[in-house]
């Protein structure tokens, strides 16, 4: 399944839609406070040049003013001959012209200073009317020096009173008042646009908190869906496997971090679980084995017990058997027509005294503990060995058996104990099968250890004869002659090799097989076809099939 959204790149998209937010807050609050420190320092320095003209405009109007009677000079007066009132006007006027135009010229800097830190809305307008103000203060001059000439001594007219220089003063004073306004409208301007700035900025904060109200509603949502949601569910799990439960894993569809990670989880709790399934079944085997140890050492005391007491009385109708054999001549040459009958029974005395003295040696030797000497053995000739003696077996007669070897196997045992297992096997395979059966033996080496593999097509077992196939006196022959110690003492055997040896059935009628593995000698253990064992023969041609019973390698 393709990866739709990894973790990170979920956070990375959340961090950004609120950065996103903060950054369009921040950015309306200060082009907000930014208009407004504006403002401020706009309205500030018009306001000062808006002062420095109010104070210019009185001191340019005075300029040009009829004299006051104070200042008339006085006809009676001594000096009155030697003042010229045209002349003193002038001087005056010149006075007061002079410091209008150095208010002005603060002014002027004023405005340098605001057009200089950008706070003019319109400095253009504002440069054309100061020059205007600048060429009107010099006609004013001009009119000024023109009325202080022979003309105006003629004229003998007050400076107020001329024309021209009235002309002047009045478009100076009118040029003023246009640039008064001119300020006073770039105020209002720069005022409005504040007003304009903070409507926006507020739009702007207002839209910005609304989304970022939602965002976080929706990152809210998401979040517990994307994170806290499986984080959850991983929690759950976590303690439902530290319960021991391991029925449930965890499902998760993030399609992130948290899904691999519930994956891996998942994945270590089979495993886990696996491995507590082994080690249940490891208990269970071995308390299993403990209890057959417990049951073998008692069947080896009464199997010695039995076997000494049964020997003395088998040996004396042995003996009795043959005897009488031996003393009935006489009695048979007088009745010939009971000779088979007699001969009959007493074969079947000795038989069955024998039969029954090699089952009580073999309890003799089961019962005795020790270890038997083990050597480098060849399993393939092993079991061919035991498939010769097996072809004489009643029961061989009408089935087949196939041998493949996959590999040359070399293991060091003791060849007579584990004939005696592949035997018990073989003939327990044999009786479970109808005539037409088929037994397959297999061999090869696994890892460090040499598998036989025994597998007919007999009657099957149950769940229940699988459980205790191993147990003493356990059997379900179907001849009805059964001991049930042959696959007892067979997995004893195996056990004392270190080995192990497990019976599978699908059911009744399906077959069974029967595993047995036991150590290899490292040094013996030999694949290739080629080579030759170190006891001198070579390995036999696999694929032995048999012909009523037993047959011959191909």
């Amino acid at each position: 399944m393709p990866r739709r959204w990894r973790l990170r790149n979920k956070l990375l998209l959340g961090l950004g839609l609120v950065v996103g937010c903060v950054a369009a807050l921040i950015a309306g609050t200060a082009f907000g406070l930014s208009s407004y420190m504006s403002t401020k320092k706009t309205v500030e320095s018009k306001l000062n040049e808006l002062l420095a003209l109010d104070e210019l405009k009185p001191h340019v109007a005075a300029i040009v003013s009829e004299p006051t009677p104070a200042a008339k000079p006085a006809s009676d007066s001594d000096d009155a001959i030697d003042i010229d009132p045209q002349t003193g006007e002038v001087r005056r006027a010149r006075s007061k012209l002079d410091h209008a135009r150095s208010l002005f010229q603060v002014y002027k800097t004023l405005h340098e200073e605001t057009v200089r830190r950008n706070r003019d809305p319109d400095p253009y307008q504002d440069a054309q009317l100061i020059e205007e103000i600048d060429k009107a203060f010099a006609a004013l001059d001009a009119a000024i020096t023109a009325y202080s000439g022979p003309q105006a001594l003629r004229a003998s007219k007050s400076l107020a009173a001329d024309d021209a220089v009235f002309r002047q003063h009045q478009a100076l004073l009118s040029d003023i008042d246009l640039l008064r306004n001119e300020v006073s409208k770039d105020m209002s301007d720069r005022i409005g646009q504040a007003g304009h700035d903070f409507r926006r900025s507020v739009a702007i904060v207002s839209v910005a908190t609304a989304v970022a109200v939602m965002l976080i509603v929706t990152l809210v949502s998401l979040f517990s869906g994307w994170v806290f949601k499986p984080i959850r569910d991983l929690q759950a799990g976590v303690r439902r496997v530290t319960e021991g439960d391991f029925s449930q894993p965890i499902d998760l569809q993030s399609g992130d971090e948290l899904e691999d990670l519930a994956v891996a989880f998942n994945g270590m709790t089979a495993r886990l679980h696996e491995v507590y399934q082994e080690l249940e079944e490891q208990v269970d085997e071995r308390s299993r084995q403990l209890v057959r140890s417990e049951r073998m050492v008692s069947v080896g005391f009464l199997a010695a017990g039995v076997a000494h007491e049964i020997n003395n009385p088998l040996a004396s109708i042995a003996f009795c058997s043959e005897a009488l054999q031996t003393r009935l001549q006489d009695y048979l040459a007088r009745n010939p027509h009971e000779t088979d009958v007699v001969q009959k029974y007493l074969r079947m005395i000795q038989q069955e005294a024998f039969r029954c003295k090699g089952i009580t040696s073999r309890l003799l030797e089961f019962s005795r503990v020790g270890e038997r000497r083990r050597e480098p053995t060849d399993l393939a000739e092993l079991i061919q060995g035991v498939l010769e003696i097996a072809q004489h077996l009643q029961h061989c007669r009408g089935k087949r058996i196939i041998f493949q070897p996959y590999s040359r196997v070399a293991a060091g045992v003791c060849a007579e104990d584990l004939k005696s297992v592949v035997l018990n096997l073989v003939v327990n395979a044999l009786e479970s099968m109808e005539e037409g059966g088929v037994l397959t033996i297999t061999l090869k080496a696994v890892g460090a250890t040499a598998e036989m593999m025994f597998t007919d097509t007999g009657c099957g077992m149950t769940p229940e004869v699988l459980e205790n196939i191993f147990e003493p006196f356990y059997t379900r022959s179907r001849t009805g002659k059964g001991t049930g110690l042959g696959l007892f003492i067979s997995h004893h055997i195996v056990t004392q090799h270190g080995g192990e040896i497990r019976a599978a059935s699908a059911g009744p009628g399906q077959g069974c097989t029967f595993t047995v593995r036991v150590p290899l000698t490292p040094a013996l253990a030999q694949d290739a076809a080629d080579r030759v064992l170190p006891f001198g023969k070579a390995r036999k041609p696999a694929g032995l099939k048999t012909e009523d019973g037993i047959g011959h390698a191909a």
